[in-house]
């Protein structure tokens, strides 16, 4: 009698279809770049076009731009109609440069050379540990960006994009209190705290991180005006103290486990007892799940020697700092809050 095989559910019928996509995704983000880099959302704001236009007013070779889009509506970025008109999809309206919460600085940084010959050299990362982008560029990332101004322009406006509608997020999941200060260490731009700070109007703010960011930060405005201050300096050696809740976003996932121990021991000792410490990054859930965290952990491990972490794993961290995790918040994005004291 003859046995049925049972392929696991979601296993792709064609296996060799499948992994061949899988092993061409880099095409994929070289188109998305190409969309990106010709601004092809934005001649799309006003409604569809066919190619013939968007080529016309791109400056591009149609029949070769016909086939990006073609592929790139595969995947949902773009829709072609019956017409042969081209429109956004949700995904194509956040790559237009004037989108309230645009990606498409986001999308030019992550398809950047300086990220893309890094994930190439993964399997040398793997063979010896470290990030390959040291390997690559002779420095590790942030001392890097230290002698490559474009680099960090780069860098700042990409993370800025990508931290907007991660900041709305994490405003809307976390009870921040009425009254009080909230220190962001390593903050960037401030788009979280600002974010914060509008939802609760007695509240005040220190954005604490290095002179690059800070000069281009996001608080002025009279809605927020005498309730913040920025100062610069390195969380490895000391942050603002008299904080009531400290906020950590997107910043232990840059470090192995002993930088962080470094961080978090520095931010105990500006922290009272019973303050709050919140880590803003991805928080990893067990078995073979899809989860964009587990992408973003393996960038991390190429580009800074990084990594993305569980609830068990952060909470042994914590520990090591000093602190007791006391509760793991989602969010609308994908990062998670992971919520400690200070002990």
């Amino acid at each position: 009698m003859a046995t049925s095989s049972h392929r696991p559910t979601g296993e792709p019928h064609d296996i060799t279809t499948h992994l061949m996509d899988q092993a061409m995704g880099h095409l994929f983000s070289a188109a998305l770049r190409t969309a990106a880099h010709y601004r092809i959302a934005d001649h799309l704001s006003e409604g569809p076009r066919t190619v013939e236009q968007l080529a016309a007013a791109t400056d591009t070779h149609a029949p070769h731009l016909r086939r990006v889009l073609r592929y790139l509506a595969t995947r949902g970025i773009f829709r072609e109609d019956a017409a042969g008109a081209y429109q956004l999809t949700p995904a194509a309206r956040v790559l237009r440069t004037d989108a309230p919460d645009s990606l498409h600085t986001a999308v030019m940084m992550m398809t950047d050379e300086l990220f893309l010959r890094t994930s190439a050299g993964l399997p040398e990362s793997v063979r010896h540990g470290g990030a390959s982008f040291e390997r690559l560029f002779g420095a590790p990332l942030f001392e890097h960006l230290q002698s490559d101004p474009v680099a960090r322009q780069l860098l700042d406006d990409g993370m800025s994009s990508l931290s907007s509608p991660v900041d709305d997020a994490v405003a809307a999941a976390y009870p921040f209190p009425e009254t009080g200060t909230v220190v962001d260490i390593g903050g960037g731009r401030g788009g979280l705290l600002r974010a914060a700070l509008r939802r609760r109007p007695q509240l005040t703010g220190v954005l604490f991180d290095q002179a690059p960011p800070l000069t281009h930060h996001l608080l002025d405005g009279d809605e927020l005006k005498g309730r913040w201050r920025t100062q610069e300096g390195d969380f490895f050696e000391s942050v603002p103290e008299g904080g009531d809740v400290y906020v950590l976003k997107h910043v232990l996932h840059d470090w192995p486990d002993e930088a962080c121990r470094r961080i978090l021991r520095t931010c105990h000792r500006a922290m009272a007892t019973g303050s709050r410490l919140l880590v803003i990054d991805c928080v990893l859930p067990q078995g073979n799940a899809p989860h964009f965290g587990k992408t973003m952990d393996v960038a991390m491990m190429a580009v800074v020697d990084g990594q993305e972490r569980t609830a068990e794993e952060f909470a042994t961290l914590l520990s090591a700092g000093g602190f007791r995790l006391t509760r793991v918040l989602s969010t609308s994005a994908f990062p998670s809050i992971v919520e400690a004291v200070a002990e």
